[in-house]
């Protein structure tokens, strides 16, 4: 599991020093439903399909 998730939208609540994110949890989504062929899919840039 990662260790640091990076956050580069400075003006959202949970961005901390250094782009960290604060939040307890992370939600990502595709936008074709449950699945996604590419990253540009979804809302997570370290996406890779299994």
């Amino acid at each position: 599991m990662a260790q640091d998730v990076l956050c580069e939208v400075n003006n959202c609540v949970h961005w901390s020093h250094g782009n960290q994110c604060a939040a307890d949890k992370i939600y990502v989504i595709s936008h074709k439903g449950k699945q996604a062929d590419r990253q540009e899919e979804t809302d997570c840039k370290t996406f890779e399909p299994s």
